[in-house]
């Protein structure tokens, strides 16, 4: 998959059908939407292009972009093990906001034969989000192209998208957000060093440290598979179990919200590694003991059990559910 930092920076003379989104999460509605726009492509023998955006246009259009689902370069690494051929990693500024969807396709068509776009029921582009479906349907039959709808998909009665499944992680509903994700909920952060208090009291543990807000679910501890290493997200050469714990410390004097793992079986230093943390369950709520002794023994009840949860999975590691990946981690 070839990599552009703009839609003029596509290569001229190709034939393409595209799709334009955020693709945040890469969950199960964008799988099919990203499988449709593979599969209309290989019908009209054109190049899949997918164009997303850097930042979320979120942060230009409403202040502040939502906590992220999945990591950019994950995001990629999916997008390329779908069979996407162009991907276009597009900024999101001002200027670009305020084109009319004309001005959009003119420079998407530019030395190039669009085919084809591939949307969702309620996708939008353009100034105003004037580029709706019907609008593209339009200028597609006067300029030779053809717009494909997707109908968006559902689960357990709602519509897939990434707000529903932000909200579940939110509230705890692990399974529900799996489902439609396709895979357990995740996020990428870098170990830095934390108070070390976790190595006094016999589970040392990696602080990860984010470089913008990411999804996470409620406060608690979980049990976790973790990976790390190579460039691929999706075919880490390094892999763990642990059990995390993901809240303010209560027992000690509460500070800000802390992701903490403690990776099982892991004794190298890890500092500045990035780390993939993907949440497989929520053993427990978060809540304060009444002495560090009593803290210890329940942290060893949690890293057995959390042991348990992992050796008794179904699902490949690390956490993928069945039907909607084809490779380790996905």
């Amino acid at each position: 998959m070839e990599v552009h930092g703009d839609i003029d920076g596509l290569p001229a003379d190709i034939r393409l059908v595209a799709t334009v989104g955020v693709f945040d999460g890469m969950h199960c509605g964008h799988q099919r939407l990203v499988g449709e726009l593979v599969r209309v492509a290989q019908q009209w023998r054109a190049e899949p292009t997918v164009i997303t955006f850097e930042p979320h246009p979120d942060s230009l259009l409403r202040g502040a972009a939502p906590p992220l689902l999945c990591d950019p370069a994950e995001r990629l690494a999916r997008l390329e093990l779908a069979d996407v051929a162009h991907a276009v990693l597009q900024r999101f500024d001002a200027a670009f906001a305020a084109q009319a969807p004309e001005a959009f396709l003119d420079r998407l068509r530019s030395r190039r034969e669009l085919v084809g776009l591939v949307m969702s029921r309620e996708s939008a582009i353009g100034r105003g989000r004037a580029g709706t479906p019907e609008r593209l349907r339009e200028i597609g039959d006067r300029e030779g192209f053809a717009v494909d709808v997707v109908e968006p998909l559902r689960a357990s009665g709602v519509t897939i998208s990434a707000s529903r499944i932000r909200d579940a992680m939110a509230r705890g509903r692990l399974p529900e957000a799996r489902r439609m994700l396709g895979r357990d909920p995740a996020v990428v952060g870098r170990i830095v060093r934390g108070d070390g208090r976790g190595r006094l009291l016999g589970f040392p543990t990696a602080n990860l440290s984010f470089d913008e807000p990411v999804a996470l679910p409620a406060d608690g501890i979980y049990a976790v598979e973790a990976t790390w290493g190579g460039e691929n997200p999706l075919l880490p050469p390094r892999r763990a179990g642990g059990v995390a714990s993901l809240g303010v410390r209560p027992t000690f004097e509460p500070g800000g919200r802390t992701l903490e793992v403690n990776l099982f079986d892991v004794e190298e230093d890890l500092y500045g590694e990035r780390l993939r943390v993907a949440f497989v369950r929520r053993q427990r709520a978060e809540r304060k003991f009444s002495s560090v002794g009593a803290l210890i023994v329940q942290m060893e009840r949690d890293a057995v059990r959390a042991r348990q949860i992992l050796a008794r999975r179904r699902e490949p590691w690390p956490g993928t559910v069945r039907g909607f990946s084809r490779l380790p981690g996905a």
